[in-house]
Formats: C-alpha cells, structure tokens, sequence
C-alpha cells in the first residue's frame, strides 16, 4: 500500500517554471525504490494524459511528447518523493497533475491503467 501526496501547485505565468513534488508513505516491509512513478495531467472533461515516468532508482525516464524536453522527472529515495520540474511553461500546460506509482515489472510506465496509487492531484495554472 502506498499513499501519494502532491504539492507544489501554483497559478503561473506563461515561460514560467514550477516544481511538483509528491511524497510517498509506503506500508512496512516495503520500499519506495522498488516502485515505478509518473506523472499524469488531466483538464476537465478529457482523459488522464501521461507526462512522465521513472524506474525504480531512478535509472531510466520516459517523457510525453508534449513535455519532452522542458519537464523532468526525478526522484530522491532517501525522502520517499519524486519531483516534476516544468521548465517554458504554457497555458496548454494548466492542468491537475497526478502522481501515481506501480510495483510492477517495466521499468516505466505510460498508461494511467498501470499504476496502482494514486495521489489526489495538484493544480497548475498557467496565464499567458
């Protein structure tokens, strides 16, 4: 079992940058650095999209298309967190930012059907 909260949400301006941060509570006798993390946005009345993910120890990352090379994803084991730094952002950008984690085999993980835990989402708004 693991718990999931995000904070770091804010109202920002276009070219702007933010960093999200998610903190993980994970049951007795298991590990934060066994479990693959990511980071999905959702607007209202659309589907979950995926942002980014992280392998267990942080080895390998996996962007979304519409993030690679402005958002990055990072994780620090020692603290139980994983970060979202979103670097050039745009009003496209404003969303509710989920974290979410998964115990499973693949070392990332794009669909929001493979995470087991959820956090409860922070907001990101951005004004052009």
């Amino acid at each position: 079992q693991v718990q999931l909260v995000e904070s770091g949400g804010a109202s920002v301006q276009a070219g702007d940058s933010l960093t999200l941060s998610c903190i993980a509570s994970v049951a007795s006798g298991s590990s934060f650095n066994t479990y693959v993390m990511g980071w999905f946005r959702q607007v209202p009345g659309k589907e979950r999209d995926f942002v980014a993910s992280i392998s267990w120890r942080g080895g390998t990352t996996f962007y979304g298309d519409d993030v690679k090379g402005r958002f990055t994803i990072s994780r620090d084991d020692n603290k139980n967190t994983v970060y979202l730094r979103m670097d050039s952002l745009t009003p496209e950008d404003t969303a509710v930012y989920y974290c979410a984690a998964d115990d499973g085999y693949y070392p990332v993980e794009v669909r929001p059907d493979e995470y087991d835990f959820w956090g409860e989402g922070t907001q990101v708004t951005v004004s052009s």
